[in-house]
């Protein structure tokens, strides 16, 4: 997640990072930014090439469509235990696979899509008491 720092400005990712940093004015609040990683998503296309592709016994397209399924489920009003479940095996296949990705469009679409699960996912964790 990005964070800003003493002035307000947005933090950038460490270097070689492929999470995606919030642009300048967008909102930062962990549901508007679940809402704003899904709109990106669905603006952007599959990876060229990457259909069929299995890397490390995942396959991409997959757990893409997983992904989504789970994310659009999370906004339309939440996930039922067996849904959290199944975010988080796909969470643990995307942190395999993404810094696997040599292809830099393929690498950045499935980095983002990990980051709309962890958020998903975040929504989940049980507040400390």
């Amino acid at each position: 997640m990005t964070t800003a720092d003493p002035a307000g400005r947005p933090r950038q990712p460490p270097a070689g990072s492929t999470l995606p940093v919030t642009p300048p004015g967008r909102h930062t609040a962990p549901e508007a930014l679940l809402a704003e990683l899904w709109e990106d998503h669905l603006r952007s296309p599959y990876p060229p090439g990457f259909r069929g592709v299995n890397v490390e016994g995942v396959e991409l397209i997959l757990v893409d469509a997983d992904v989504a399924g789970l994310v659009s489920g999370e906004l339309a009003g939440g996930l039922d235990g067996n849904g959290v479940a199944l975010l988080r095996a796909c969470i643990a296949d995307l942190d395999k696979v993404v810094p696997l990705i040599k292809d830099e469009y393929c690498a950045g679409y499935f980095a983002r899509l990990l980051a709309m699960a962890r958020h998903a996912a975040a929504r989940h964790i049980p507040k400390a008491t």
